[in-house]
């Protein structure tokens, strides 16, 4: 059942139905990361009736969790102290990124950029010698759905944060452009946008951002690429984002819910194509939420990584009503994905 409208426009509870539905998707794609669609079929039968997977009762999650998690408590930690700039946001979010690398938690195949990138963290120092400059991996923009959610931001803040948590590991310029516009689409959905203007949305989004370095978040971070200047940088990024919103459009053109959505837009295992994947899943399926995450999850690439940001965008526009109250009381870090919905929700 869709969400109903809160009294500002948006859908009710649509946080906690965004971390909820990243949380479901994250666990159903777990299982299925790596593995071709003969092997997912032979595991799980048929998308349609994929079920969420439980060991001992509980529905385990991976780092895509975790760290939209740490990214989220560490901007609870920043916005106590004021209005989000980067200055408050860099030192809780690299604290909460630097505990979740050593947390003994972290054993569910985190990817090495992240790993590398919080190791030098740790080491203290400027955060963009730390940065992986040449890495556009999902790792960025998987769990950046919490900027789409933080009330009271402006556009400005939302995607200069967006940027800057993911430059805190992935510091290619299309792992910044594609994590800005994941938060983007998160909030237009939160926001009650109707699914057939988030499209021209984004790729107005990205037309506008494309010569726009956001130096105020990101400090001199461009000068450790190869661009001939910030600007350049920043539109290399948009460039390749705008170009996975043509890919995206053509496959909307013909969705076929049926097949491998890793056919129509990518794998998955770079940012740009994360974003493109988990989108097409949920515009096939816009008011079947259940049905996205697992459609998503059932892809023969990187599946809880698509998964995770199609249950964001689905929980996004139906609220915390699109989740059964039997997969609500088995995810993983439940109390703690509820918390931050309650604080956003409010």
């Amino acid at each position: 059942m869709r969400g109903g409208q809160g009294s500002g426009g948006g859908v009710q509870q649509a946080a906690t139905g965004a971390l909820l539905g990243l949380a479901f998707g994250d666990a159903m794609g777990f299982p299925t990361e790596f593995n071709g669609m003969a092997g997912i079929e032979a595991k799980c039968g048929p998308w349609r009736t994929m079920a969420l997977p439980l060991s001992s009762g509980l529905a385990w999650v991976t780092d895509d969790t975790q760290m939209t998690l740490a990214l989220g408590e560490g901007l609870l930690d920043a916005l106590s102290g004021g209005p989000l700039t980067a200055e408050r946001m860099e030192p809780p979010v690299r604290d909460r990124f630097v505990a979740w690398y050593f947390s003994p938690d972290n054993n569910r195949a985190p990817g090495t950029t992240c790993l590398r990138a919080c190791e030098a963290l740790d080491r203290g120092g400027a955060w963009q010698d730390a940065s992986q400059i040449g890495s556009k991996g999902c790792g960025a923009n998987m769990r950046v759905a919490p900027l789409g959610l933080v009330p009271g931001l402006d556009a400005r803040q939302r995607s200069g944060a967006a940027q800057l948590q993911a430059a805190l590991t992935h510091g290619h310029p299309t792992a910044l452009a594609a994590s800005d516009l994941t938060a983007e689409a998160v909030r237009i959905l939160a926001q009650g946008a109707e699914p057939d203007e988030l499209v021209p949305a984004l790729r107005a989004h990205a037309v506008k951002s494309r010569e726009d370095y956001r130096a105020d978040w990101l400090g001199d971070l461009a000068d450790r690429a190869h661009d001939p200047d910030p600007v350049a940088f920043a539109a290399r990024g948009w460039d390749e984002c705008l170009t996975v919103l043509d890919r995206l459009e053509a496959a909307l053109a013909a969705p076929d819910p049926e097949a491998d959505p890793c056919l129509a837009t990518g794998a998955g295992w770079v940012a740009e194509e994360a974003l493109a994947t988990a989108l097409y899943c949920f515009l096939m399926l816009p008011e079947e939420p259940q049905a996205v995450v697992r459609r998503a999850a059932y892809s023969s690439g990187d599946s809880d990584s698509i998964a995770a940001l199609a249950g964001a965008f689905a929980g996004a526009r139906h609220g915390a009503e699109a989740w059964p109250e039997e997969w609500v009381r088995a995810i993983e870090y439940r109390e703690r994905l509820l918390a931050l919905g309650r604080a956003w929700d409010a």
